[in-house]
């Protein structure tokens, strides 16, 4: 049995590699990962104003005002007015926004299963057990 130290360092760089292979399945192989993380908040949220994505996706608003101006050429967000304050403005989705972010997930989904269709079930039954431990660990 791995020592935990080990075994952290052998996770991560699957973990990462993994997630950067899964990650260049995109609709629109120009669209940036931080670019995509915005619609995928957008997505959850409906809407939201540069601040609170900033503040989300940890960034400074400057930067977060240049990703949503490209995405807004892109057309795949739209700026308005905020009903409840006319000083703010909101971002949400557009309709090419949320096929983008369909299109993209179901492209991951489709090569996932592709590539765990190639294992074992034995191996599958294994990785259904990482996955809930997996969930587990990333919980606060």
């Amino acid at each position: 049995m791995p020592r935990p130290a080990v075994l952290a360092a052998e996770l991560r760089v699957a973990l990462v590699r993994s997630v950067r292979r899964i990650r260049a399945e995109k609709s629109d192989r120009d669209l940036g990962d931080g670019q995509y993380s915005v619609l995928a908040v957008l997505d959850r949220h409906e809407a939201m104003t540069p601040r609170e994505l900033a503040d989300h996706e940890g960034v400074r608003p400057p930067s977060m005002t240049r990703t949503l101006a490209s995405l807004v050429e892109l057309g795949l967000v739209a700026r308005a007015d905020d009903p409840r304050d006319g000083r703010q403005v909101l971002v949400r989705l557009t309709e090419a926004g949320r096929d983008t972010i369909r299109d993209t997930r179901r492209r991951r989904d489709a090569w996932l299963a592709r590539r765990l269709a190639e294992l074992s079930a034995e191996d599958r039954a294994v990785l259904a057990r990482a996955a809930e431990l997996l969930g587990r660990l990333a919980e606060p």
